[in-house]
């Protein structure tokens, strides 16, 4: 197995790339790759006062779907349950702390990106 090719290392760059935007965006870091028993947080960033989990999606071209149509039901709660373990183990209140889920879709080799703000929702 070659390491610049594993799935990691590429999840990685396309992760560096989605923090590059999204600070450019005006947001600022928090944490990145956070991970617990039920799910794993790519990025968590600051937009003004809301914490903001963001879901990184890379797809090489369309062929196999938009990027972000790989955010499941599944994947949704996962984050959710994350966001809401890294809430906790960071004392904030889950009632108190404005938060949200962000996607962020990585298409053609960082060509396009396309940011969809709110896009997952606490059914």
């Amino acid at each position: 197995m070659k390491l610049f090719n594993s799935t990691r290392v590429v999840g990685s760059n396309y992760e560096n790339m989605a923090l590059t935007y999204l600070i450019r965006q005006g947001m600022k870091p928090v944490a990145r790759n956070f991970n617990c028993r039920g799910g794993e947080l790519d990025l968590i960033m600051k937009d003004k006062e809301a914490f903001v989990f963001i879901e990184v999606k890379y797809r090489k071209d369309q062929y196999h779907g938009h990027a972000a149509e790989a955010v499941t039901p599944t994947k949704k709660k996962r984050l959710i349950k994350a966001s809401t373990v890294w809430l906790l183990k960071n004392n904030y209140s889950l009632y108190d702390t404005e938060f949200r889920f962000d996607v962020i879709a990585i298409h053609d080799e960082g060509k396009h990106i396309e940011w969809f703000k709110n896009a997952i929702t606490q059914d």
